[in-house]
């Protein structure tokens, strides 16, 4: 039974008589002396209770008593414990009742991340005013601490009326096996895709997307898979509507569509928003005026949230088109709109008809098969002079040789491999110059459809790679010089900016030691103590992703011990040479390791 809506203990109890229809009478005394039994069960008086409730009587000769008090073959199963209106403490109680007298196997399924929350903030004006009142009895209110006002409301709150502990307390008691479930979305998610059997272009397109409708549903922040297929459902009737009216739609438009009616089903489905934030939206030239808008000046909350909502969503896709109107229309109101349908997809045809894309983005874009056999050889030589000149990004360049080195195989093209191989290496080399770090290699790969790895394909990929790590180190370098530089005058920025960016990267391999060190010896004693601790916070948490820091941390840690072995002792001194201290603890986590298996090789040596 669900405990949704349940708002006082009787409903509970209703609901198990009407599931059991179980009803006593004036035989009950007759029975209970002719069984021996002294008492009735939790679980009987449930039945009584309603059925006294009811008004109901039956003939006693017609009960099957002994049926009535066995409860071997009876199992409870209280579903939304976290969506009941009842005090929690007071429904488990209820139910311990079956547990602990009557021995009843009783399952509860419940979320106890929403029903955390709940307790916290039930009766949160009333729990702030009486913490409030007892900080101010007690002296607190008006002394002066450290500690924000806040925190110390918070605290009194939490210390007063913590029934979250009370719960964990009766739940221990109660509770003998907790089983956490922990879907595999991946698995789930290739199910739902399933039921599209029956439509072959629809299967066909959403098979080829899956990992745009995983990483989507990643994105969202929510474990929600009935809202995902009802995304998926609103996608169907968009997919249809499309291939009936435009079939040779793009399918990076597709793929863009798809996208964003699973985001926006989200958003406003999982209740993070409100609708009307899309609602004033008219068209994708205005989507896009809003976020170059929020570069600039976020003047208000819908500024800011559409520029989250795309670098959320689409973060590393790139598309001109990313806002289509009459799909927010049919998430949220459930109206598709034709009008809006065919003004949206003719702005698309009229802006992003392949006619007039460059060569590399049809390839890319769409299925080659879908060009024509007359423009074919001129989208080629388009590509190759695109590839030569360095127009293309450097990622597009591996999947560009891919399809290249397919066309060769099968006839398609007239070029040598060689001659091809040669003009894309030189390409990618000037490519590089003006390319951005890719930190998503095998999902981009991933779009590649056509071939197979051969020898070719993997001298361009080591390639790639190579430049691809000289684009992180030079993106890092940047990157290190942006956050160090706010030491010491904006330590703010810095600490918002190292705690999420730079956290799991070894940012200090990418900044030249001595400045760092300047930095830091002219940092407040406060910032010195706060950046040593929030180093060795780091290495505990991600000790192999900043390993390759470690050289410089140890040449840090050098330069520090050189300036503070001949100074007087100050406070500032001090903090450095405990900076230092501390800088030491994280080398050592590296060095213990290397010399115990130094130790173990000259033992085995010596055996």
């Amino acid at each position: 039974m669900s405990l949704y809506g349940i708002s006082n203990l009787e409903e509970i109890s209703k609901k198990i008589f009407i599931e059991t229809t179980q009803l006593m009478d004036k035989n009950l005394k007759r029975y209970m002396q002719a069984n021996e039994q002294t008492t009735i069960p939790e679980y009987a008086k449930t039945g009584l209770d309603m059925a006294n409730f009811f008004g109901v009587t039956q003939n006693g000769d017609n009960i099957d008593y002994e049926e009535f008090f066995t409860t071997d073959d009876k199992v409870l199963c209280f579903d939304d414990l976290e969506r009941a209106n009842v005090d929690v403490i007071d429904i488990l109680g209820y139910i311990n009742n079956f547990v602990e007298h009557d021995h009843i196997k009783t399952i509860i399924i419940c979320n106890e991340k929403e029903l955390s929350t709940k307790l916290k903030s039930s009766n949160l004006e009333m729990k702030t005013f009486i913490a409030t009142y007892l900080l101010d009895k007690e002296g607190d209110l008006a002394q002066v601490s450290d500690k924000p006002m806040v925190e110390k409301i918070q605290d009194k709150i939490e210390y007063v009326f913590d029934k979250a502990n009370d719960y964990e307390r009766i739940k221990e008691k109660l509770i003998g096996e907790t089983f956490e479930y922990a879907p595999e979305f991946t698995y789930i998610i290739n199910g739902l895709l399933m039921r599209y059997e029956n439509n072959e272009e629809l299967i066909r397109f959403l098979r080829k997307n899956t990992g745009l409708i995983i990483s989507t549903f990643d994105k969202s922040g929510t474990r929600n898979l009935r809202i995902l297929k009802h995304a998926l459902n609103d996608f169907r009737k968009i997919f249809d509507m499309v291939n009936n009216y435009y079939p040779n739609t793009n399918n990076r438009v597709l793929q863009t569509m798809l996208i964003f009616t699973i985001a926006v089903s989200f958003e406003i489905k999982a209740g993070k928003i409100t609708k009307d934030k899309f609602v004033n939206i008219k068209d994708n030239e205005e989507y896009k005026s809003i976020l170059v808008s929020s570069r600039v000046l976020l003047t208000d909350n819908r500024q800011f949230y559409i520029k989250e909502f795309d670098n959320n969503y689409y973060y590393n896709f790139k598309a001109e088109y990313r806002f289509f109107k009459f799909i927010e229309i049919y998430v949220r109101t459930r109206i598709f709109n034709m009008k809006t349908f065919k003004e949206n997809m003719e702005v698309i045809i009229n802006t992003i008809d392949t006619d007039k894309l460059p060569g590399y983005k049809r390839l890319l874009t769409e299925e080659y098969w879908k060009i024509t056999d007359d423009q074919f050889e001129n989208v080629i030589e388009e590509v190759i002079e695109d590839v030569k000149d360095g127009k293309v990004r450097l990622i597009d360049v591996v999947k560009l040789f891919a399809y290249f080195s397919y066309f060769i195989k099968k006839g398609l093209i007239s070029h040598d491999m060689k001659t091809i191989k040669s003009v894309f290496f030189n390409g990618m080399n000037i490519a590089s110059l003006t390319s951005d770090y890719c930190d998503n290699v095998e999902e981009e790969l991933a779009e590649i459809t056509v071939g197979e790895v051969n020898s070719d394909i993997e001298e361009i990929l080591k390639h790639f790679n190579q430049l691809n790590v000289q684009l992180k180190d030079k993106m890092y370098i940047e990157k290190a010089d942006e956050i160090f530089k706010c030491i010491p005058m904006r330590m703010e920025d810095f600490y918002e900016r190292f705690d999420k960016e730079c956290m799991n990267v070894p940012i200090f391999k990418y900044y030249d030691v001595f400045q760092m060190f300047q930095r830091i010896s002219c940092a407040s004693n406060e910032d010195i103590v706060t950046i040593k601790e929030k180093l060795v916070n780091r290495v505990k948490l991600y000790p192999t992703e900043i390993e390759p820091e470690m050289k410089n941390i140890r040449q840090l840690k050098q330069l520090i011990d050189d300036y503070t072995s001949s100074k007087e002792a100050t406070i500032k001194i001090v903090m450095l040479r405990e900076f230092s201290k501390d800088l030491g603890y994280i080398l050592e986590q590296y060095d213990v390791p290397i010399l115990q298996e130094i130790k173990e090789k000259e033992e085995l040596i010596e055996e």
